[in-house]
C-alpha cells in the first residue's frame, strides 16, 4: 500500500469517483453529481480556494487499486477569524482497514506540518460552511441536502488512529403535518409584536432576489460570528452559492424579519433535493435530467439550513415568528417533514427552540481532532 499526492488529471478523477467504491446501491448514501464533486475541489470553480489551499492524497494497494482518499486543507480565513492556527482534513473515504486509514491521516497531518500547521480537525468538506463531520447516529437514514453520510466504522478508524472527539453536531427531525404547535406559536407572535411594534415578517421576493440574498448574507455573518468554527462567507462565495441555489429556492421558505425596516433575522429552508439526487447516481445527463424533472415535484421534505437573529434582537420572540411563518408556508406547500441541521451540542437556545417545535434529534455527527 502506498500514499500518493494527487497531481495529474487521472488521479483527480480517481479521487472524485472513489466514494462509489465505498457505498453500495443499497446504502443510504446519496451520490453527489460528479460535476459538483469535481467543482468543489477545483480552484477555478470554487471561490473558497481564493483564501484556502489543499493537498489531495490517494491510497493505492499493491495491485494499483485505489483503497482510500483524504484532503489536507488550510482555510486562512478560519485561522484569522477564529484565531485558531488549525488545518482541516476532509473528503475522507476508506475501506475498513486501519493501516490505510492511519497512512491517510498521517499524510494529511504531515502535509499540514510542512505548512507550519500543527493542529488538525475534520472532516470538513472543505469548510465549516460545507458538509462536515462523521455520522455517529442515524445510519439507516439517507442524508439531507448538503449533509454528510459516512459508514459507522469511520468512527472506529478515527479513534484507533489517535483522533479525539472535539465537537458534536445534531440534526433534528420535525413532523410538520402536526399543526397543533401553530396555536402555541401564534401566542408568541402576539407578544413579540407588542414588544416590537415595527416588526415585519416577509418572504423572499423574486423581483429583488439579489438584494434579498445580500440581506441574508449580512444577517448570517452577523448572527453566527461567535459560533464555534464559524467563518464568514466572502462576497465571492455567497454570489457563487446564490447562483448555484437560485433554481432550487422556494421564495416562500426564505423568511426575513425586519424591525423599522432594518433586517434583523433570517430563516432559510430548502426542499431536500437529495431525494432526487438519490435517483441519479451522480449523473444528470443524458437521462438523469428526465428523472430530475419528474422527481423534483415529489419532494415532501425540507432542510432548515439557516435560522438566526442578530445579537441585539435575540430572545424577543422573532425566532418564534419566523418559525410560525415558515411552518404555515410549509404546510400550505404540502411538505411533511423538516430537518433542522446542523445544531451545535452547546447551542442550548437553538436546541430548546427545536424542542419547542416538537423536533427530535435523529442524527448526530462528530468532529475529530489530533
Amino acid at each position: 500500500m502506498k500514499i500518493v499526492k494527487v497531481d495529474v488529471r487521472k488521479q483527480f478523477k480517481q479521487f472524485v469517483r472513489f466514494p462509489w467504491k465505498i457505498y453500495s446501491k443499497d446504502s443510504p448514501w446519496v451520490a453527489p453529481l460528479i460535476s459538483d464533486a469535481a467543482n468543489i475541489l477545483s480552484e477555478g470553480k470554487n471561490s473558497f480556494w481564493m483564501h484556502a489551499k489543499k493537498q489531495l492524497f490517494l491510497a493505492y494497494d499493491d495491485n494499483g487499486n485505489v483503497v482510500g482518499r483524504i484532503a489536507a486543507i488550510i482555510d486562512y480565513n478560519y485561522i484569522t477569524f477564529q484565531g485558531d492556527k488549525r488545518g482541516f482534513f476532509g473528503f475522507f473515504e476508506c475501506h475498513d482497514d486501519i493501516e490505510t486509514a492511519r497512512s491517510l491521516f498521517s499524510a494529511a497531518e504531515n502535509w499540514l506540518k510542512e505548512q507550519n500547521i500543527y493542529k488538525m480537525m475534520g472532516p470538513m468538506n472543505p469548510s465549516t460552511n460545507d458538509e462536515c463531520g462523521f455520522l455517529s447516529e442515524g445510519f439507516d437514514i439517507p442524508p439531507s441536502l448538503a449533509m454528510a453520510y459516512t459508514p459507522k466504522y469511520y468512527l472506529r478508524l478515527a479513534e484507533q488512529c489517535g483522533l479525539k472527539k472535539i465537537k458534536e453536531l445534531y440534526a433534528y427531525d420535525m413532523d410538520i403535518t402536526k399543526d397543533s404547535r401553530i396555536i402555541r406559536l401564534e401566542r408568541a407572535v402576539i407578544l413579540a409584536k407588542k414588544r416590537l411594534p415595527t416588526l415585519e415578517i416577509r418572504t423572499m421576493r423574486k423581483d429583488s432576489f439579489e438584494e434579498d440574498l445580500k440581506i441574508a448574507m449580512s444577517i448570517y455573518n452577523r448572527a453566527w460570528e461567535k459560533n464555534w468554527g464559524f467563518v464568514p462567507w466572502t462576497n465571492e462565495e455567497f454570489a457563487e452559492l446564490a447562483l448555484k441555489l437560485k433554481k432550487f429556492i422556494k421564495p416562500q421558505m426564505i423568511i426575513i424579519a425586519t424591525v423599522g425596516g432594518t433586517p434583523v433575522g433570517i430563516l432559510i429552508s430548502f426542499p431536500d433535493y437529495n431525494y432526487v439526487l438519490k435517483k441519479l447516481n451522480g449523473r444528470l445527463f443524458p437521462f438523469g435530467i428526465f428523472k430530475f424533472l419528474y422527481y423534483k415535484n415529489k419532494i415532501d421534505n425540507l432542510r432548515l439550513m439557516v435560522m438566526g437573529v442578530i445579537k441585539e434582537y435575540r430572545n424577543k420572540g422573532i425566532e418564534a415568528i419566523m418559525y410560525e411563518k415558515g411552518l404555515k408556508n410549509a404546510l400550505e406547500m404540502g411538505y411533511k417533514h423538516c430537518e433542522l441541521s446542523w445544531i451545535l451540542d452547546d447551542n442550548i437556545m437553538t436546541q430548546r427552540s427545536a424542542e419547542m417545535m416538537k423536533a427530535r434529534i435523529y442524527k448526530r455527527y462528530l468532529i475529530y481532532g489530533n
